[in-house]
C-alpha cells in the first residue's frame, strides 16, 4: 500500500515512529510533513496529505496535537473521508462503517505505541458495503 503521512510541529516523534512502522511491515510511505520542530501551520499538512490520497495514496494519516485540527482541515476537501482515531473501535469502525480515507491522531492525547496499534487496527478492517448508501450521500453533499 501507498500512505501519505503529514504531521505539524507537534507529530514529529509519533510520524517517524509509525513510519517506521509501516515501512517495517512493507508499507510505501509519502511524507509531506514537518521534520522540524518550529511552528507550522496543521492546515497546509492535511491539504497535502489529502492531495496525495486524492492523486495516488490508498489512505492518509495526519497528526497535530489533538487530531481535531487536521481532521477538520481534512474534511474540507471534496473526496477526503477523515476521522479522528482514539482507540481501537475507532480505528475499526472508521474503515468499516465511513471508508476513512484519512486518519487522524492526537500527539499530545496519545503514546506513538497506541497510534501504531491503531493505525494496524485500521489497516487490517475492511469497508462494510452495506453502508454505501451513506458514503454516497456524503459524497453528493459535496456538490452542492
Amino acid at each position: 500500500m501507498i500512505i501519505a503521512i503529514g504531521n505539524d510541529h507537534a507529530g514529529i516523534r509519533m510520524k517517524q515512529s509509525i513510519q517506521k512502522y509501516l515501512v517495517s511491515v512493507g508499507h510505501q510511505v509519502v511524507n509531506v510533513g514537518t521534520d522540524d520542530d518550529h511552528s507550522v501551520d496543521y492546515p497546509d499538512f492535511a491539504k497535502a496529505v489529502s492531495n496525495e490520497v486524492l492523486k495516488q495514496a490508498d489512505f492518509g494519516i495526519l497528526i497535530c496535537g489533538t487530531g481535531i485540527g487536521m481532521s477538520i482541515a481534512a474534511n474540507k476537501i471534496n473526496g477526503i473521508r477523515a476521522a479522528l482515531i482514539y482507540d481501537h473501535q475507532t480505528a475499526v469502525l472508521a474503515k468499516q462503517h465511513n471508508n476513512a480515507n484519512v486518519i487522524a491522531f492526537g500527539a499530545r492525547t496519545q503514546t506513538e505505541e497506541q497510534a501504531i496499534a491503531l493505525v494496524k487496527a485500521y489497516v487490517d478492517s475492511s469497508f462494510e458495503t452495506r453502508h454505501q448508501t451513506r458514503i454516497d450521500k456524503i459524497t453528493k453533499s459535496e456538490d452542492r
